[in-house]
């Protein structure tokens, strides 16, 4: 092990990281009045919703559509809001670690899957019927509305590469 200037370990075999790529286009600036439509969406969708079942949600659907900034954002959210680095590191693999959490965010987890995959071209009714029963009628409208939401934002993410790393938590709170 060597040290660092900041007396912080790095191990003898540590390399460079590999450089950033480029972000392709900068939608706040290119598309402000869509930017901002999804934006007031994004802050509506949340209403009534537990702060730390919404965080786990967004973490899901960017996991599914491989956003790395969605994922530096929510994973960053969510420990500043409390929430287990175990229980985001398990949720990537939600089925064999049903265990870390509850029935209600197991439900929420699952309909995440189903409304960003939509593999059958539907959400299945079991799956529908298993949030319904752990969310009301209003809180089951917010969570699929977070779902949309949160799949907007990814594939912005995705399609303009946006760049994952320099996010703080809360920077872009109003």
């Amino acid at each position: 092990m060597t040290t660092t200037a900041e007396n912080r370990q790095t191990p003898a075999h540590s390399h460079a990281h590999a450089p950033e790529h480029t972000p392709r286009l900068n939608m706040a600036k290119l598309a402000p009045e869509a930017y901002k439509a999804v934006l007031a969406l994004e802050i509506a969708s949340k209403k009534g919703l537990d702060p730390s079942l919404v965080e786990l949600v967004k973490i899901r659907a960017s996991q599914i559509n491989h956003c790395a900034f969605c994922l530096d954002m929510h994973t960053k959210d969510a420990i500043a809001a409390g929430e287990s680095v175990e229980r985001i590191v398990q949720l990537g693999a939600w089925e064999e670690s049903r265990h870390f959490y509850t029935e209600k965010e197991l439900a929420a987890i699952e309909l995440t899957e189903a409304v960003t995959v939509l593999t059958d071209g539907f959400v299945p009714d079991e799956v529908y019927e298993k949030a319904a029963a752990h969310f009301e009628e209003r809180e089951l409208a917010q969570l699929i509305t977070v779902i949309a939401t949160i799949n907007v934002w990814n594939r912005f993410g995705v399609t303009t590469r946006m760049v994952p790393g320099h996010y703080k938590p809360g920077m872009y709170k109003a």
